[in-house]
């Protein structure tokens, strides 16, 4: 009761520029209590998922690791069931898997970093209000000492107290939320990894499946004119031809 009963105290001593710095923590802890959670499931369970849907995608059960990404959560999962997805259809237009995954992945990715950007913002303005409580409370110091026309130290002492309590409100909020951010940074980075080799894995699979006559993949056509295409041919020839005569003469 003594404790609570001085938190309360300190939080009206420092003024006004306490109720923005407390509105900042509270909203700091919900987003990393929130954030850990989501990046701990998203990273749960991620290489069991790419070793299942390797083994059953080479026995032929395609529907079984489609089966297998929806139920696990994360971002890696999400990779692999786009790439089934299209897989599943037996035909696909070449680069049309690796364009798939690479929109899942960036959407995965922007999922990954919300609330970053709070984060960030608290770890930086949070300080700046202290500062600013500071400047307030150094305001009304000399505010009073300039009423009584004479230097008290109990004048200046409420000034300086609302100074360096909303100096050290503001520091207290920055530092937890800034270690938070940078770790936040680094699970995501190494969730980064994660996507990449998924993605990294279902293309090696579709090419496997192609080798092996369980998909086709369409090659994509030469758009151009017959006309433009034999016009390229000879420039396309004549370029090694002028590279071994540089070589010679070098």
């Amino acid at each position: 009761m003594g404790s609570q009963y001085r938190l309360l105290t300190l939080f009206a001593d420092g003024g006004f520029m306490m109720y923005p710095l407390v509105l900042c923590s509270m909203i700091s802890v919900g987003v990393m209590i929130a954030k850990f959670f989501t990046l701990h499931i998203a990273h749960t369970g991620t290489n069991r998922v790419l070793a299942e849907v390797d083994e059953l995608v080479h026995a032929g059960d395609v529907e079984g690791a489609i089966e297998i990404c929806r139920a696990t959560p994360g971002p890696a999962s999400a990779i692999i069931l786009a790439g089934l997805r299209r897989i599943q259809g037996k035909r696909l237009n070449e680069g049309e898997l690796e364009t798939s995954v690479a929109t899942v992945g960036t959407i995965e990715l922007g999922f990954l970093e919300r609330g970053l950007v709070i984060l960030a913002t608290i770890a930086n303005v949070a300080p700046l209000m202290g500062f600013l409580g500071t400047v307030m409370g150094m305001v009304l110091a000399f505010a009073a000492i300039e009423a009584a026309g004479n230097v008290d130290p109990a004048l200046v002492a409420g000034g300086i107290k609302v100074a360096l309590l909303t100096t050290a409100a503001g520091l207290v909020i920055a530092v937890p939320v800034n270690i938070a951010y940078n770790f936040f940074v680094t699970r995501i980075d190494q969730l980064i990894v994660d996507m990449e080799y998924g993605a990294q894995k279902i293309v090696n699979l579709a090419w496997d499946l192609d080798k092996d006559g369980k998909i086709e993949i369409i090659k994509k056509k030469d758009t151009r004119s017959p006309a433009a295409a034999a016009q390229a041919a000879p420039v396309a020839a004549a370029a090694p031809a002028e590279d071994a005569a540089s070589a010679g003469e070098g």
